[in-house]
């Protein structure tokens, strides 16, 4: 924070007062204000990014050239699922 009010503090020379309708023009400019009219100055110093590069549509496939179609692989199933022989416990001894 106190590094973003420096910077507020610093640009206010350089800064335009440019008020919203409903704001009076100041003399002496807030931080508020200072941070109103900080795109402009953003706007002037341009981005230390590079430029886009210019884009298009692709060239496509080159005309004339046949093309090849895809190997078709059949269908991978499962497989219906043995039933379980059935274990009955004799854990419970008939009385």
């Amino acid at each position: 924070m106190p590094l973003l009010s420096w910077q507020l503090w610093l640009a206010r020379g350089i800064v335009e007062d440019n008020p919203l309708p409903w704001q009076k023009s100041q003399a002496e400019l807030t931080p508020g204000r200072v941070a109103q009219g900080f795109p402009a100055i953003l706007a002037a110093i341009h981005s230390p990014a590079v430029d886009p590069k210019p884009r298009g549509k692709s060239p496509g496939w080159p005309k004339g050239q046949p093309r090849q179609k895809r190997t078709r692989y059949p269908v991978v199933k499962k497989t219906t699922p043995k039933p379980k022989p059935s274990v009955k416990h004799q854990s419970q001894k008939p009385a």
